[in-house]
């Protein structure tokens, strides 16, 4: 059996406070009843509710305890990813309409950018990401995918599949595990066709997160490239001290 994570927790406490179960202005469980609710540790309920206090749906006052604030989140959100399987609950949430999907070969300009061989091959599926548990949202992100033009019968399943991660489809269709996930996240400005797309105005500011996924070889199966305009999207990661 799975073991259950305070990513689950959050999930299902902000589904609960979205559809009604929890209303505006009634308390949570304390933090006792919640991890004996769900078998949890006091450290990742009190992770849970940190991220439900992020999105502006819960207060917490000492000696009061958990107030729900709000049924819809706060236009911005914050995400933190720890592991591969973090990561997959992110696209359980946040559902993808595909743009476009085509097969191209990259070029020098194309293999600098991706820091990838030129002359590759490449599947590029272009999308957009909107958060699942609201609607008329602005989207939260664009993403371009470059998977290997061996799975080019993954696009069909990428748009049946809207809140499946490609890297899963891929795990899923093909066989191939990801093992490891190289991350890079940096500061740009939107271009006017992009900043079209995401409903904000050109040269506004972006995190652009650049993902490789990788099997257990080290063989490169996909590049991920996601643009979050800067109002809609904190990411967060948390590091502790090595206890070598």
């Amino acid at each position: 059996m799975k073991k259950r994570t305070q990513t689950d927790l959050c999930r299902e406490l902000t589904d609960a406070i979205t559809s009604g179960q929890h209303p505006v202005g009634s308390l949570l469980p304390t933090e006792l009843e919640l991890c004996e609710q769900h078998g949890l540790s006091r450290y990742a309920v009190r992770k849970a509710l940190d991220e439900l206090q992020e999105l502006g749906l819960i207060s917490r006052r000492k000696n009061v305890g958990t107030r729900v604030e709000s049924a819809r989140p706060a236009m911005g959100f914050t995400q933190s990813i720890a592991t591969v399987d973090d990561l997959a609950q992110f696209g359980a949430r946040h559902v993808r309409t595909v743009k476009s999907s085509q097969e191209l070969v990259a070029d020098l300009a194309l293999a600098k950018e991706l820091d990838c061989p030129g002359g590759t091959r490449w599947l590029r599926i272009s999308s957009l990401r909107f958060d699942g548990s609201q609607t008329n949202a602005l989207p939260i992100c664009w993403t371009d995918v470059y998977v290997d033009a061996a799975f080019a019968d993954i696009a069909q399943l990428v748009r049946a599949s809207p809140q499946t991660l490609i890297s899963s489809l891929i795990e899923e269709r093909y066989g191939r595990a990801i093992a490891r996930i190289r991350q890079d996240v940096n500061a740009i400005l939107l271009t006017a066709e992009m900043a079209a797309e995401l409903k904000t105005e050109s040269g506004s500011p972006a995190l652009r997160i650049t993902r490789r996924y990788y099997d257990p070889a080290g063989e490169l199966l996909e590049i991920s490239r996601s643009f979050h305009p800067a109002n809609r999207f904190t990411f967060s990661m948390e590091m502790s001290r090595s206890k070598d």
